[in-house]
């Protein structure tokens, strides 16, 4: 191709609403433009790295034996009232009516429809195993888009579905894509963990999220500094803290704290660190109420907490409600005496005479202790996991990074089909319910996350794989014969030996083309300059390390061969 009969609108300065550096290259080297929040176009670079990475994710599918379909974007809402998702979207979920006045939706994802499509293919258990995959748009009405492609209202996803006739079977399904995945992200040259994660909206038992570590991320990863344990923020526990000593229980008393209602304001009152004090958090859900009991340093976990009431959705009471059970304002209450259900994290069972809200305005108690002073109904894990906790498995101590969630792996079992009536007749001619897998990962976030990973002062640095061509050639001076009619006979050699190459056949100072050059990030750079005038020889730089070869004409295509190998092999 000819920089001159394609759109490569480059840009000196970065766009004025980017925030990060995948959001402000793109958009600076011509990959795409806005519409509107979240939502945008991809110009010529940007939709051939797109098709690179789909190239990659239909190569590795087909491979691992799954068959591409095409689901419809447009879905009707009684799907979705079916399966019960329409409160778990919420407002991200793009909803309109069409002219008959029936609800339709712009599919956020595709578990119900691929389950209403099988439910009439899937007769027989000798019909399975079978992996479905599209490559698809996806609608999510975001309230803040943010960061580019990486947080947008529409963008495009690889989604596969696995139907079997038991767990057994959705075991070796779910370890196929699961490989899949990391052959798909290794191809990519594209770093990435693996995390234990929480299902979510999903539902399902199982989950795991392939995360490319980056401090932009929006996702935390807690880690093991020892052993392979990892995980997501929602989903990471931490090893149980030691006992310790046995200490002597103090006598309880109440302690006036007047207009302190925070952790920090009492800690410092009473000169003492926040993991002493007892936080006591009042939550509502359907009509109910729970007190959350989690030392002071800790944040109560909502995933983990919904998960052990058995709740979709929870949220902190109001203050009316708080005023109602405690009998005093928010920030001083208390479990002592209090008459409601009562949930403490694992931690709080091993602390000793620690401060706790006296459930009366300005007054804390002090040298409480639980079975002594106050009785808990439920003991369980609903904290995050904090800075310096141990590892669950090993005891070593956990680290928190941020991360970019790339892909992420469902073992749905049978949420889905037993709803949709999704069912298939065994060998005796008995019915049961499809058992699942979901399958995603986002496309236009690959690109994203390798160039938030993969880029300088100057620009992109693609690897080799996702490159939009994998060779730009940069005759200095267009108007000079001997330069063009160098760059012209480069570009067919090329060509011919199916080599991917960009010629900047554009009337500019070859600086400007440096600049440009370096900006749009194609891994190999052969200038047609004064060196081949004087030398006879054509420079070739790898953007990667930055690394000048230099090469006669005759060599060129044997060269360029070689370093596209072991750009390769990276």
């Amino acid at each position: 191709m000819k920089w001159t009969q394609t759109l490569i609108p480059t840009l000196k300065e970065d766009p004025s609403d980017a925030e990060v550096e995948s959001h402000k290259l793109m958009v600076r080297s011509g990959m795409i433009r806005r519409l509107s929040a979240g939502v945008y176009s991809y110009l010529p670079l940007g939709i051939r790295v797109l098709n690179k990475v789909n190239a990659i994710i239909r190569d590795e599918m087909n491979s691992a034996g799954s068959v591409e379909v095409l689901l419809p974007a447009l879905q009707s809402l009684s799907l979705f009232e079916l399966s019960g998702r329409i409160s778990a979207f919420g407002n991200d979920l793009l909803c309109m009516k069409d002219r008959h006045g029936k609800e339709v939706a712009l599919s956020p994802t595709h578990e119900e429809v691929i389950t209403d499509l099988i439910k009439n293919e899937l007769g027989s258990y000798k019909s399975m195993p079978l992996i479905l995959y599209q490559i698809q748009t996806k609608f999510r009405d975001e309230a803040r888009p943010r960061f580019g492609v990486l947080r947008s209202r529409e963008f495009l996803m690889k989604d596969a579905y696995s139907f079997d006739v038991d767990t057994d079977g959705l075991n070796i399904s779910y370890k196929k894509m699961y490989d899949t995945y990391c052959r798909i992200l290794n191809r990519c040259q594209l770093g990435y963990l693996v995390v234990e994660a929480d299902t979510g909206v999903m539902g399902g038992d199982v989950s795991h999220e392939f995360m490319v570590p980056n401090s932009n991320g929006e996702d935390v990863i807690v880690k093991c500094s020892c052993c392979d344990y990892a995980a997501n923020l929602e989903k990471a526990v931490a090893a149980q803290p030691e006992t310790g000593e046995e200490s002597v229980l103090e006598e309880s008393k109440e302690v006036p704290t007047p207009k302190m209602s925070t952790i920090k304001d009492v800690s410092n009152f009473l000169g003492i660190e926040p993991k002493k004090m007892v936080k006591t958090l009042i939550y509502s859900y359907n009509n109910t109420h729970v007190a959350v009991l989690v030392r002071g340093d800790h944040d109560v976990n909502e995933t983990k907490l919904a998960k052990q009431l058995s709740q979709d959705k929870i949220e902190l009471a109001d203050e009316k409600t708080v005023i109602s059970l405690t009998n005093s304002p928010v920030g001083f209450a208390g479990p002592i005496g209090l008459k409601t259900h009562i949930i403490a994290d694992s931690t709080v069972s091993t602390m000793k005479n620690c401060v706790v809200g006296g459930n009366k305005a300005d007054t804390h108690i002090i040298n409480a202790n639980l079975e002594r002073d106050f009785t808990v109904d439920q003991i369980a894990d609903i904290r995050f996991v904090v800075k310096d906790d141990r590892c669950p498995k090993c005891k070593e101590l956990l680290t928190i990074s941020r991360g970019i969630e790339i892909g992420h792996v469902f073992k749905l079992g049978t949420k889905y089909s037993k709803t949709f009536g999704a069912k298939f007749l065994d060998k005796t001619g008995k019915e049961h319910p499809i058992v699942m897998g979901s399958y995603g990962i986002g496309i236009n976030r690959i690109i994203a996350a390798t160039i938030e990973r993969s880029h300088d002062k100057d620009g992109i640095i693609w690897p080799i794989p996702l490159a939009p061509y994998e060779v730009l050639i940069v005759p200095v001076n267009i108007k000079d014969n001997t330069f063009m009619d160098t760059a012209k006979k480069i570009y067919d050699d090329l060509c011919r030996d199916n080599i991917e190459v960009l010629l900047d056949d554009r009337d500019q100072r070859p600086g400007f083309k440096f600049k440009d050059a370096d900006l749009i990030g194609i891994p190999i750079r052969i200038t047609v300059g004064k060196g081949y005038k004087e030398k006879g020889e054509l420079e070739i730089k790898v953007r990667s390390n930055n690394k000048i070869y230099f090469s006669t004409p005759e060599n060129l295509v044997r060269e360029i061969k070689a370093i596209i190998t072991s750009l390769h092999a990276k």
